[in-house]
Formats: structure tokens, C-alpha cells, sequence
């Protein structure tokens, strides 16, 4: 005999599933790209650079965030968590690794893409893995700090998914919270504005728009505001007075991250592009060198 678990407070059995199923669907289509980007990285010789080292960096948060996804939305068609306190505090430090993984290295692509387009400078292999790594164990530092005590993991909303405890607005909250924002917000929003900036004025001057220089940082932007506002009127105001359903609603918005990602420095990528076809299809890409700079 199958339990029936009764609805979360606050949401109707078809909010419920509309929200399991559109983290089922993010889960699924943003991992089945940033998987494509990961294995074409690996089949593909051309693919293989320091530049696209980042990307790839970027791919594997990704998928992260994908797999935290999917395990939200399979509680979310149970209706209840079932991995109990421990597996809380692992999904919630999981998808904050990843999410900040990914932040970071988007930030570290625009670097890149500042001085291969601005100073003319090829980044080596050892900066490019020196990068990833750093981004990697910056992102478990922040994320492993409220298994330690300042911050706290609990329940989103719907309590079928963990995340930052924005809840109680204390002042161990807001310590953490302001820390995080600006080390993992507000500062990799300010090199790719500035990267990506230098970089549309050089394509001005030249005439060659080689890509949608804005389109990076409207992502970080657009997936991750709602949230970063969310979490900033915690601090100030009782958030519990906000309906829960709405409160979900930029978690959702941030689980699109990987699909948009896989877009704009993959898929949106030309020879990166090409690379994929030429894993799908077996034709050759036509530049012998593929990088992640031209799109």
C-alpha cells in the first residue's frame, strides 16, 4: 500500500507537481548539455585548450546543480524529503558547491576572454588549471561554512529540497549572507561587467562583434537575482510573511542556470560548436584550433 503524504503548508497538489516537474525538466536538459559539453571536452582533440578548461568547469558545476535539481524533484513528486536531517545538509552544501563553482567560473571565462581579446595574452595550462582549482575550493570554503555554524542548511518552502536557511534573519545569517554576496556575487558580477565591457569597446573599435558581450552577465543577473533578492529582504524583513509558493519561485528561476549556460558558452560557442557536431556527426570541424573565445 503506497503512503499518501499530505501537501506541503501552503501549495495545492497541482503547484506541487508544476514545480516538481519543471525541476525535472531543468534537471534533465541542462545535464543532457553540459554532459555533451563534458564528453565532446574529453572525444574531441581541438576542443581540448586552457580556455576551454573553463568551460568545462562551468559544465561540471552545472551538472552539479542538474543533480540537485532532479533529487528536488523527485521529492517534490513524494511530497516529503525522505533523506532525512543528514541528507538535508548534504543537498543543501551539494548545491551551493555547484552553484558557486559555477558563478566563479563564469567569472573566471571572462577574465580570460579580457585578455585574449584586450591584451592579446594565451593563457596557459597551468593558469587555466590553477583558475579551475581555485574556483573549486573557494566555492566548498563558502559552502562548507554552515556545516560549521555560521549559515544553516534547512528545508526550501516546499520542504523536498535544502538550501541556505534564510528563515530566521539573525545575526549569524546576515553576517554570512553579506560575506557570501560579495564574494560570490557582487565581485564575479564586477569582472565579468568590466571584462566584458573592455571587451565590447574593443569590438566597437574593430567592427567584429564576435559574440553577445552582455549576455554573460545578464545570466548571472537574471538566473541568480531573484534569489540574491530574496535572501537580502531576509535579512531586513520577515520573509515568512510571503507566501511559500513564492518563495520557491527564485529557486526555480536559478535551477535554469545550467540549460542558459550550456547555451552561452557551449552551444552559443562556435567552434566549441563545431566540436559537438564534429563528436555527434564525426565531421571535422574546420579550424584546426578550437577555443572558447569566438562565437
Amino acid at each position: 500500500m503506497v503512503t499518501a503524504y499530505p501537501l506541503p503548508e501552503g501549495f495545492t497538489e497541482l503547484e506541487v507537481f508544476a514545480i516538481g516537474t519543471a525541476l525535472l525538466v531543468e534537471a534533465l536538459l541542462g545535464f543532457c548539455l553540459n554532459g555533451l559539453t563534458i564528453i565532446s571536452f574529453r572525444k574531441i582533440k581541438e576542443l581540448r585548450t586552457p580556455s576551454n578548461l573553463l568551460v568545462l568547469s562551468i559544465a561540471l558545476a552545472d551538472c552539479g546543480i542538474c543533480i540537485n535539481a532532479f533529487i528536488a524533484a523527485f521529492s517534490s513528486f513524494l511530497r516529503y524529503w525522505p533523506y532525512g536531517s543528514d541528507g538535508c545538509q548534504i543537498h543543501g552544501f551539494q548545491g551551493f558547491l555547484t552553484a558557486l563553482a559555477s558563478i566563479s567560473s563564469s567569472a573566471a571565462v571572462a577574465w580570460d576572454r579580457y585578455h585574449h581579446y584586450c591584451t592579446r595574452s594565451k593563457l596557459q595550462w597551468s593558469t587555466a588549471i590553477s583558475m579551475m582549482v581555485f574556483a573549486w575550493l573557494f566555492a566548498a570554503f563558502w559552502s562548507i561554512m554552515p556545516l560549521l555554524g555560521w549559515g544553516e542548511y534547512d528545508y526550501e518552502p516546499l520542504r523536498t529540497c535544502c538550501t541556505l536557511d534564510y528563515s530566521k534573519g539573525d545575526r549569524n545569517y546576515i553576517t554570512f549572507l553579506f560575506a557570501l554576496s560579495i564574494f560570490n556575487f557582487i565581485i564575479p558580477g564586477f569582472i565579468m561587467l568590466t571584462a566584458y565591457q573592455s571587451i565590447h569597446q574593443k569590438f566597437k573599435k574593430t567592427g567584429h562583434h564576435k559574440f553577445n558581450t552582455g549576455l554573460p552577465l545578464k545570466t548571472l543577473v537574471i538566473c541568480w537575482g531573484p534569489y540574491c533578492l530574496l535572501c537580502f529582504y531576509a535579512a531586513v524583513e520577515n520573509v515568512m510573511f510571503i507566501s511559500p509558493k513564492y518563495r520557491m519561485i527564485p529557486a526555480v528561476i536559478a535551477k535554469t542556470v545550467p540549460m542558459v549556460d550550456a547555451f552561452v558558452y557551449a552551444l552559443g560557442n562556435e567552434n566549441y560548436r563545431g566540436g559537438i557536431w564534429q563528436f555527434l556527426t564525426g565531421q571535422k570541424i574546420e579550424k584546426a584550433e578550437v577555443d572558447n573565445k569566438a562565437k
